[in-house]
């Protein structure tokens, strides 16, 4: 990318095709991988993707839009519209489905492999049955996005210590199901 950041965003608020090409080209995979994440559907995260991006459009043609932060107002943006749609459609696939756990080509799996996939597979099964919409979100956003608490907090319009809570209360119910599968098996 030619330009830094902050003269990058500065670029795109005054609608630079360059600069909102880089964003694009820059963020868009990111912002696919997360909705994919949340809505586990390839076609809907595409979606938001698009519309992501024609919000912050029409954010910068307003005059208004980011000034410091892209990157969180982005997952912002994505979060709000994944929340917006899965409430007018209760649509669920499986969230194996966003974390791309086929692994193509391989012949015989080794019994690591075997064992971390059984691993993963609880995780992915306790995700989608044990944790509410809040502690899905959080968990995604802090261990696969790796946003800090404070950025966490942003995106989804609550305070830091209850990020902190949530999060504290997704793990507990993820190591309490996995224990119980794990022990089940």
């Amino acid at each position: 990318m030619v330009k830094d950041g902050v003269a990058l965003l500065k670029a795109a608020q005054k609608l630079d095709e360059e600069a909102l090409t880089a964003i694009f080209d820059e963020f868009a995979p990111a912002i696919y991988k997360y909705a994919l994440r949340l809505c586990h559907d390839a076609i809907e995260a595409d979606n938001i993707v698009g519309d992501v991006f024609s919000q912050l459009l029409e954010q910068f043609a307003a005059g208004r839009g980011p000034r410091t932060n892209l990157r969180s107002y982005l997952y912002q943006t994505a979060y709000h519209l994944v929340v917006d749609r899965s409430r007018e459609n209760k649509h669920t696939a499986p969230l194996e489905i966003a974390i791309n756990l086929q692994e193509r080509g391989q012949s015989i799996p080794t019994q690591t492999q075997i064992e971390e996939r059984v691993l993963m597979e609880g995780l992915i099964s306790a995700m989608n049955t044990e944790l509410t919409e809040d502690q899905r979100h959080v968990i995604i956003l802090r261990f696969l996005e790796d946003f800090s608490l404070k950025e966490t907090a942003e995106i989804i319009g609550k305070e830091v210590n209850n990020v902190k809570v949530i999060q504290n209360r997704g793990i507990a119910k993820l190591r309490n199901a996995l224990g119980l599968q794990l022990g089940d098996e």
